[in-house]
């Protein structure tokens, strides 16, 4: 059996049927059981994919997901919604979040099935044994990455002295938070590089983009490095990926057709959370909030498939029809009956219908996606905000006209930096468009120093009546740019402090 058939064949073991025939519950390991010890390097590999089969957990990737990307400018919520969510759009943040209690206890078990193969493979291993504690290092890095972006302040913000989240380190389980005090930022992100580069050191198979793998690690060292204001190393991780002629982007109708085509036959993406047609999650999938259609991708209203209560936020489609050529335009569907933009009735004033279809319609399956992580395409527009902030100013319009010129806008190339702006306005509004969807916003504008502008219909306004005004504006330094931590934990972890 090939390696990849046979990690396809682990992930589908990995899946444990629930008491509904339509349910999938996830396990941090598939033959081990967590309180079983690891005798062989067998065990090693099948709990690894067991490890990676909880990243495709919905109370994981869908509630990062809703947490990382809807406090952003680019979706407008057109209704009210009894999911959690609406709080997350709207800067309404309470402790008991279902989302944030869900992302808090996932990740935590992702790091706690990673210690234990971290633990027991020796670093004199064999080479298939130091590749899979490579991907567990990875895993437990990425893990305590995403949680110190959701629950810890932007490292600028006081150069990373704040509190972060509790660090599990080498050999401690998920319940073992409950001992744990809050590391500050700057130590979750030292942990998180010492990670990451001790992972891409013992990496050295270069698997699906499903798995982790050296550039992999090297491509989320750059975005680390680029959030911590370390710009140097920002760009040198950037071009190690860039340069290692593992990735390409994608052109024309196929980067058109980016978030639909099979993941595995994708040149661009350097790392995804895998989903099969047999793993389509329908109602509990990310894209089941941003689209109702048809297999063929037209908009049918709501209630086809999917709840489609999220849609692009009339700012972002503005700024794309700046420049009618511009290709991603294709990842937003207006819902059109009869040549006219359809709008949500049940607000006033009435949001626009612009489905998001980054993450439906892959294979053909509605509400089918694999979420993107990493891709090539943030590669370079790391290192163009590094180059800009380092006064390297050509080489950042370089790297945004590759974006650029990819999008079809080989006419609107820039020479130079036009009058009113800088050439990190360039780059964050070329970052907003690429990697519009992606979760990447809020953090943008927030590690900058700069706020959150919705001035466009949508429920974000904090008084949710018939007449709510649809202005909002949230500084960096407001408090709710990041989330409480889940009371459930406080309640069991007398040392963990809440966030004001």
């Amino acid at each position: 059996m090939k390696a990849n058939d046979f990690y396809k064949y682990i992930l589908s073991g990995a899946l444990i049927l629930g008491a509904s025939a339509c349910e999938e519950t996830f396990a941090p390991s598939t033959a081990i059981e967590e309180t079983s010890a690891l005798t062989n390097a067998g065990d090693v590999e099948t709990a690894t994919i067991g490890t990676y089969a909880v990243l495709r957990n919905p109370s994981y990737v869908r509630s990062v997901h809703f947490l990382t990307e809807f406090p952003s400018d680019e979706v407008a919520q057109g209704q009210s919604s009894s999911d959690d969510l609406t709080r997350a759009y709207r800067y309404t943040h309470i402790n008991t979040s279902s989302h944030c209690t869900n992302f808090w206890g996932q990740a935590y078990k992702v790091i706690a099935a990673a210690n234990k193969i971290i633990a027991y493979v020796p670093d004199d291993a064999s080479a298939d044994l130091k590749q899979l504690k490579g991907e567990n290092l990875y895993l437990r890095a990425m893990m305590h990455y995403n949680l110190v972006r959701v629950f810890g302040r932007p490292y600028p913000q006081g150069s990373g002295a704040g509190p972060g989240v509790p660090i599990l380190r080498d050999g401690l389980s998920d319940e073992e938070t409950t001992g744990l005090s809050r590391s500050s930022v700057k130590e979750v992100y030292d942990f998180v590089i010492a990670d990451l580069l001790k992972a891409a050191d013992l990496m050295t198979v270069d698997k699906g983009n499903s798995f982790a793998s050296k550039e992999v690690a090297y491509a989320l060292l750059s975005r680390v490095y680029l959030y911590k204001e370390d710009n140097e190393n920002a760009v040198k991780y950037a071009d190690l990926v860039i340069n290692s002629g593992r990735y390409s982007l994608l052109d024309g109708a196929n980067f058109q057709g980016y978030f639909k085509m099979d993941p595995e036959t994708n040149s661009e993406t350097i790392m995804c959370i895998r989903h099969t047609k047999v793993q389509n999650q329908d109602f509990s999938a990310i894209g089941s909030m941003y689209f109702s259609g048809d297999v063929a991708g037209n908009p049918a209203g709501q209630g086809v498939s999917g709840w489609g209560e999220i849609y692009a936020s009339e700012k972002l489609v503005n700024q794309y029809a700046l420049h009618p050529k511009d290709l991603r335009k294709s990842f937003i569907t207006p819902y059109v009956l009869n040549g006219v933009l359809q709008k949500n009735l049940k607000l006033t004033p009435q949001t626009p219908m612009y489905y998001v279809n980054k993450y439906n319609l892959q294979e053909s399956i509605i509400n089918l996606s694999s979420p993107v992580y990493l891709r090539l395409a943030e590669m370079y527009l790391n290192r163009a905000e590094a180059n800009a902030k380092l006064g390297k100013t050509a080489a950042a319009l370089a790297d945004v006209n590759i974006i650029r010129t990819r999008a079809g806008l080989d006419d609107a190339l820039y020479t130079s930096v036009p009058a009113g702006k800088t050439a990190l306005d360039i780059v964050l509004e070329e970052r907003w468009m690429e990697l519009a969807f992606e979760g990447h916003r809020s953090y943008d504008l927030f590690r900058n120093n700069r706020s959150m502008i919705r001035n466009y219909p949508g429920t974000h306004s904090l008084n949710n009546t018939p007449t709510t005004n649809v202005n909002q504006t949230v500084p960096a330094t407001d408090a709710r740019v990041i989330f409480f931590i889940p009371q459930s934990e406080i309640d069991k972890n007398s040392k963990l402090t809440q966030n004001p």
